[in-house]
């Protein structure tokens, strides 16, 4: 079994212990430049992201303009150790402020990416430093986090998105091969038309479901006809090559600024060892995972069925647009196959600690209600938490230390992946059942659902809280929590 060795960021011991600082160094007319940074920066940063222009070939035939990382979509790989401060410079070469977030680290609210925690902006065609302590271990990635509202080139539409790995050193190395798969949809568009296929996929139980529906038209939707999995579609790029009895570990990214997706591949189980980034209590066995906006998931797939297979979107529609991989065995020659898993199920709770005691009890508990108004951001959707629209001053206010529940009460049609930022949580009730044990920082709530979560509150600062879903945020569905 090979081992994969981590990236060890050499200069990082050299930055102070658990810094965490922004130095602004904005881009000056006629300052000399080198590579894109100021020559007289003093220290070399450890990492350098470039947010700029990218013609993404997504096959031969159709390439598409976007913004990048780096000239790629996604950005590349970042792998960090746990623990060692780290410094990264954000070079920005568009004319709009930007953010990028470090999605799923405990780190101060200053450098955490976001405008609502008070995160500096990379300013238009300048520069920003950031410097940061990364934890916990585990696959994390980054993003952009500006916000778009009625602009499709912006925010997470664009190609600003990318793996973070943070290594604890611990790594058992049980694989003879780790790849990357981000799932993505391209050129956004504005609908009225119904493009969600959550209604007729969840057959859960509905708890939240108003016993008399709003009448009113939906506002326009964003939808996607054009689909990749890293920066190709179906069909084209390089397949994944393996030989039988391979391991491979799988970590998977759905990077989606749209909607929930479901994978799988073809004649092959996906051994299930972490949710967003997190081991899991129990690993098993699923013949499909789906994943939110900003999920991500561990697996090992061993390879015992010689062929060559289609890894792709489970919905025909998005595969059959480019959702979708070729996982090929050595001397093979054939074209991929795809057969559809025998009722693909998902629940977070066949990954929770079995037996044992339940959760402690929280120190408080908020709930949290959601619901939509048709068009009630003219021609878009308002989103309502509590009964209003971000922003919320003093509705969320946390002790330091203390245990809080929060319970998702879903009064929509939509399932929301929902996340916490600077903190991870634990679900401990989701479709009706309790549960313990299951740790993540998105979470799926299902079209009128219910789903509880506890989190202790140990970052202090500004922490926001919001759907994934671009334009779910863009438009209401967002608050902040306070510390006292």
């Amino acid at each position: 079994m090979k081992r994969r060795d981590f990236i060890k960021l050499g200069a990082a011991a050299a930055i102070g212990a658990g810094a965490a600082k922004v130095l602004p160094a904005q881009m000056q007319s006629g300052m000399p430049m080198q590579g894109g940074v100021p020559l007289a920066e003093a220290t070399k940063a450890d990492i350098t992201l470039e947010i700029a222009p990218v013609a993404l070939e997504l096959a031969p035939n159709r390439i598409i303009s976007t913004i990048g990382y780096n000239g790629t979509c996604p950005g590349p790989l970042l792998r960090m150790k746990e623990g060692v401060p780290v410094t990264v410079d954000v070079i920005n070469y568009t004319d709009t402020p930007e953010f990028v977030h470090w999605h799923g680290l405990f780190i101060p609210a200053e450098v955490d990416g976001t405008e609502e925690e008070g995160t500096p902006p990379v300013p238009p065609n300048g520069r920003r430093r950031y410097r940061f302590t990364p934890k916990p271990a585990g696959t994390r990635w980054y993003h952009s986090h500006a916000m778009a509202g009625s602009d499709l080139h912006q925010g997470t539409y664009t190609g600003q998105f990318g793996f973070l790995m943070i290594d604890a050193g611990n790594d058992p190395g049980r694989y003879d091969q780790e790849v990357f798969l981000a799932l993505r949809d391209w050129e956004p568009f504005y609908t009225n038309q119904d493009m969600d296929t959550d209604e007729q996929e969840d057959q859960g139980p509905k708890p939240e479901k108003p016993a008399v529906m709003d009448p009113r038209p939906n506002g326009l939707e964003v939808t996607s006809v054009m689909y990749s999995i890293n920066d190709k579609v179906l069909g084209a790029g390089e397949p994944i090559r393996v030989k039988q009895r391979d391991r491979v570990l799988m970590h998977l990214l759905n990077a989606s600024a749209i909607e929930n997706k479901r994978i799988a591949l073809t004649g092959h189980n996906f051994l299930v060892l972490a949710l967003d980034g997190n081991p899991v209590p129990s690993p098993q066995l699923a013949n499909a995972i789906t994943l939110g906006p900003g999920e991500r998931v561990d697996a090992i797939v061993e390879m015992n069925q010689p062929g060559v297979w289609i890894l792709g979107g489970t919905d025909d529609n998005a595969r059959n647009a480019g959702l979708g991989t070729v996982v090929e065995y050595a001397n093979q020659h054939r074209e991929p196959q795809w057969v559809p898993p025998p009722k693909p199920v998902w629940d977070y709770l066949v990954f929770d600690r079995k037996g044992g005691s339940p959760p402690p009890t929280p120190d408080q508990t908020f709930d949290m209600v959601f619901e939509k108004v048709p068009s009630g951001a003219g021609k878009f959707n308002l989103w309502l938490v509590n009964g209003k629209p971000y922003p919320h001053e003093q509705e969320f206010v946390l002790k330091h230390g203390g245990r809080y529940r929060l319970v998702f009460h879903n009064r929509t049609d939509d399932s929301h992946p929902l996340h916490v930022h600077r903190h991870s949580f634990e679900i401990t009730e989701h479709r009706g059942k309790p549960t313990a044990g299951v740790i993540k920082d998105t979470v799926i709530v299902p079209l009128f659902g219910r789903t509880a979560v506890d989190f202790t509150a140990d970052q202090p600062g500004l922490t926001l809280f919001h759907c994934h879903i671009q334009q779910h945020m863009d438009f209401g569905f967002k608050a902040l929590f306070r510390y006292s």
